[in-house]
């Protein structure tokens, strides 16, 4: 059933893929005749990407804490309902640059919500093994709205102007929401912790993303990848409408063909449109893979109880830089002309592409096992600790051989990273000055509602792997024993 649900959204995704872009066509070209147009046109791309630098991180706390199917059925319709008021204004004449700018960001919200919990119910609808192919069809997806979308609104925007693209977008969010109603998801088991508070769990994910090395790295490839990138994106209709001549048909035309790498170069220096066109069809390939990859690689990183909130980060990096890449070119075509940015970021682009061989993506990807994994035992207290009680310090002894020390302590720089991805806001390991051998892991956790969520859901059969090894170099069994803030007691009884 998840693939059959899989399938569906994908084709509604993509009806709401063209329309996203046919909208986009529209509302560059209302400003394109505007004073200014070099900065509107590229403010049409900050209104729509700039509320994910703002609001992702939230929506991925949202869509890890709510139910992400009802979240994402709320926000579709909402951005349904804003796309109508877009084209029922563009009918009735009222639509300045500044309600279009307006609007946009609205939406652009709308997307913020809906991305993080979209990519995390991803894994649920495939089996892990197909992740990398259902994340290089949804690039397909994106690809492909990119190509139809711009150039059905050119012919469209050219025979009637904008205001049935606009009605086209707000009718293309339906289907994603009928397709949503019909999905029933797998119902978790109920959990026996209360929902965690919204601002600690944004300072749990960011800790996650902190101690987890291969995500920062997919993070890093994305935003040398998109900063440069953004600049064709931001001016192709101000070449496309001064230097190429032409009208939103062709631009339309142009933007579904567009690519990258070297077709920045082309767009820059060429005058031709069937040069420009062509360059811009072979260079799309960098796009696709590029996003195929990236795409595949974050969600495979990810623990289903953090997934939202990682890929939140990861749309912040990839569309913020987006965002104010856009922004930035604009700004610089404004003070300069759109040739010499264009040249710039080409430039730019080869750098990011030599860096590769000092920064690759990690080959960790895809080879760990982030199945939900409650191996510890359960703690053995004289007392109960209320759930907000805190902080809590762990300190786990171990004993071990002089001959195995070296492999301990570099095992335990891994258990050190588990810890923290897992919660721990502090960690350390230190060797007893008065016992050889005997070392003790220390690590602090905010609460004891957070540590209970350590032990019942936040740890994977990864981290058990990596705890396990260390754990077999002590010659004793390793002890533990939780030390719970005194004053926490008192502060609950308000003394």
């Amino acid at each position: 059933m998840a693939s059959v649900i899989f399938r569906g959204l994908w084709f509604a995704q993509l009806g709401s893929n063209v329309g996203t872009w046919m909208q986009t066509v529209g509302a560059q070209w209302m400003l394109v005749t505007e004073p200014n147009a070099a900065t509107l046109v590229s403010l049409v791309q900050v209104a729509t990407t700039l509320p994910v630098m703002l609001l992702s991180l939230p929506s991925g706390v949202l869509a890890d804490l709510l139910d992400r199917r009802h979240l994402l059925i709320s926000v579709q319709t909402a951005m349904a309902l804003t796309a109508g008021l877009l084209a029922v204004l563009t009918w009735a004449g009222v639509t300045t640059p500044v309600v279009v700018l307006v609007l946009l960001f609205l939406m652009g919200c709308g997307q913020a919500l809906t991305a993080p919990a979209w990519q995390a119910i991803q894994p649920n609808l495939v089996p892990r093994a197909q992740i990398p192919a259902a994340a290089a069809l949804g690039s397909m997806n994106v690809n492909v709205g990119r190509a139809a979308g711009p150039a059905i609104a050119g012919v469209l925007v050219s025979i009637s102007g904008p205001t049935l693209v606009f009605g086209l977008n707000a009718v293309s969010f339906i289907g994603v929401v009928v397709v949503l109603i019909a999905w029933r998801e797998k119902k978790q088991a109920a959990q026996s912790l209360p929902m965690e508070r919204t601002v600690a769990a944004l300072g749990t994910g960011l800790r996650f993303i902190r101690s987890a090395p291969a995500v920062r790295r997919i993070l890093l490839r994305s935003v040398l990848f998109i900063v440069p990138a953004s600049a064709l994106w931001a001016l192709l209709p101000v070449v496309a409408h001064g230097p190429l001549r032409l009208e939103s048909a062709g631009y339309g035309g142009l933007l579904g063909a567009l690519g990258l790498g070297a077709a920045t170069v082309v767009l820059a220096m060429v005058p031709s449109v069937i040069v420009v066109a062509l360059v811009l069809i072979l260079a799309g390939t960098a796009w696709l893979v590029v996003l195929s990859i990236l795409n595949s690689s974050m969600p495979l990183m990810l623990p289903n109880w953090v997934r939202a909130r990682g890929l939140a980060a990861y749309m912040v990096v990839f569309m913020g830089g987006q965002a104010v890449g856009s922004l930035l070119w604009g700004g610089i075509a404004g003070l300069t002309n759109t040739v010499w940015v264009l040249i710039m970021s080409a430039i730019l682009l080869g750098v990011c592409a030599m860096s590769v061989a000092t920064w690759p993506l990690q080959p960790i990807i895809g080879q760990l096992d982030l199945t939900p994994s409650a191996h510890w035992p359960e703690p053995a207290l004289a007392f109960e600790p209320d759930p907000s009680d805190g902080p809590v310090m762990v300190l786990k002894t171990y004993q071990v051989a002089a001959d195995d020390v070296d492999s301990f302590t570099s095992l335990m720089c891994k258990v050190g990273e588990a810890q923290q991805r897992s919660g721990a806001m502090q960690w350390g390991l230190f060797a007893d000055g008065n016992a050889p051998g005997r070392f003790v892991e220390k690590f602090l956790v905010r609460s004891w509602e957070d540590h209970l969520r350590q032990h019942q859901e936040r740890n994977t059969a990864a981290d058990q792997a990596v705890q396990a090894q260390a754990e077999a170099l002590s010659k004793e069994r390793p002890t533990v024993r939780h030390l719970i803030a005194a004053t926490a007691s008192a502060r609950r009884n308000g003394k």
